[in-house]
């Protein structure tokens, strides 16, 4: 992946099976490294949600958006086999795409 600006939609986790984060950024390694450090106050900082589980790169923001806002409506089981089916051993992605 390399590319510094990559469209994604994507997912934390705090540890497998625990708490879900579902976004969508420009830019996935920046945005992760913050998720990674708790740079920013907020729902991955407070929940300790650092690892990235699944990621799905988009053409476009606006595919990327609609594709976030239907994952947002998955039920809980539904994002775990999502998840299971690109990442079964739930590795943190991170240095994928860091490369």
């Amino acid at each position: 992946m390399r590319r510094r600006e990559c469209i994604a939609v994507y997912i934390m986790a705090s540890r497998r099976n625990g708490t879900l984060y579902i976004g969508v950024t420009s830019d996935l390694i920046g945005r992760t490294y913050q998720h990674k450090t708790s740079v920013v106050d907020g729902f991955t900082k407070k929940y300790g949600v650092h690892l990235l589980v699944w990621y799905e790169v988009h053409e476009s923001m606006e595919t990327a958006i609609h594709r976030e806002k239907r994952l947002k409506k998955y039920t809980r089981a539904m994002k775990l086999a999502l998840i299971e089916k690109m990442n079964p051993e739930w590795k943190d992605l991170y240095e994928e795409i860091v490369g």
